[in-house]
């Protein structure tokens, strides 16, 4: 349900967030290209340390070095750079290698699928059942008005699922294979999108699986147990901050009839109250990708992901002078809500009136 305002408070909500945005905006310069050039130097330079230590994986020490950087540049590539860099953030520099249309990342996802299920659709429709797949990723229960069936009963486990193989529940998302399993949907339909992951899958495969292990000869599972090591880290990490983004205690679902004639203002408040912070420092802001700032990265998916946390403090005070929640918390609290919401919401409804498929 969208915030009660008048129409002339939306208007003037979303006027105020335009300026914020335009401001921001102007203001882009060396100091952004500097940052982004520095963490992708920072990526690259624990990658390389990572993998180099992995090779004497064999001794102790080198393998948990190994695995901690390897683990700290995927995440990095994944939030920070990734992310960011293919919802536009910096293809204002005109660096080929940071344009959002031509970047990859080292992810099953390829990058123009995620390009579609990401951008386009859940920041679009952010919230909205039956439109955005992000609410649940066609596996979960999120929200009460989703109706219950017997299969929810394992949430908790579908959840676990997801965080441990959250790349591939990424990357399959266009697929939505949950309409093919329901035939909703024929596998023919899903196949050029499951043959672009397949071929993205084999390159991360090699790379991960084969290529490196056989480089480190006699220590070649202790390589390969470090690079599966890391690839989990970062889905489980991934996983802990899109979630406590997105799924905490007051984030709200919004129905399709809210898209009716929706103008800016009304698409700032649908962000505004489907989304959620985690309070955190400079560095957890930047493991997060910045996500942590989820509100402002859903008001303004464009702008460098480091500029959320300064104008956080402004978004905050516009919300305050409307009367509008602005969700934020710890990680612990947030997370502890998101798994709370898990387990309730793989019970059956308590009312008959709530909504059971059949």
């Amino acid at each position: 349900m969208i915030a009660a305002l008048s129409a002339a408070q939306i208007e003037a909500f979303g006027k105020e967030l335009d300026a914020l945005r335009l401001r921001v905006l102007a203001d882009l310069g060396e100091r952004d290209a500097t940052y982004i050039r520095n963490i992708v130097k920072w990526q690259r330079g624990l990658e390389i340390a990572g993998r180099g230590l992995l090779q004497f994986g064999f001794i102790p020490p080198a393998w948990l070095g190994g695995v901690a950087a390897l683990s700290v540049s995927k995440i990095l590539d994944n939030m920070e750079i990734g992310h960011n860099v293919m919802h536009g953030q910096y293809d204002w520099m005109q660096d080929p290698q940071l344009n959002s249309k031509n970047f990859d990342w080292d992810t099953a996802c390829p990058g123009d699928q995620w390009r579609h299920s990401h951008n386009v659709m859940h920041h679009t429709y952010t919230n909205v059942l039956g439109v955005d797949r992000d609410i649940g990723y066609g596996v979960l229960r999120m929200d009460d008005k989703q109706a219950w069936h017997p299969k929810y009963l394992g949430n908790p486990l579908y959840a676990f699922l997801l965080a441990s193989l959250f790349q591939y529940g990424v990357a399959v998302h266009d697929a939505e294979l949950d309409q093919v399993f329901e035939g909703k949907r024929s596998l023919k339909q899903a196949m050029p999108i499951l043959k672009g992951v397949w071929k993205k899958v084999r390159r991360q495969w090699m790379k991960d699986y084969v290529l490196f292990p056989a480089l480190a000869g006699p220590g070649a599972g202790f390589t390969f147990a470090g690079n599966l090591t890391a690839n989990l880290i970062r889905n489980y990490w991934t996983f802990t901050i899109i979630f406590c983004g997105h799924f905490p205690t007051d984030v709200q679902t919004f129905d399709k009839s809210e898209l009716d004639n929706e103008g800016r203002g009304h698409w700032y408040l649908r962000q505004l109250l489907g989304s959620a912070n985690i309070d955190g420092g400079k560095l957890f802001h930047i493991m997060s990708g910045n996500l942590s700032h989820q509100i402002e990265h859903h008001l303004f998916p464009d702008l460098p992901g480091h500029r959320y946390a300064e104008i956080s403090a402004e978004v905050r005070e516009i919300c305050v002078r409307y009367g509008l929640q602005y969700n934020s918390g710890s990680l612990g609290k947030q997370f502890g809500s998101v798994v709370k919401r898990i387990f309730q919401l793989a019970l059956p409804p308590r009312s008959a009136m709530l909504p059971v498929a059949a």
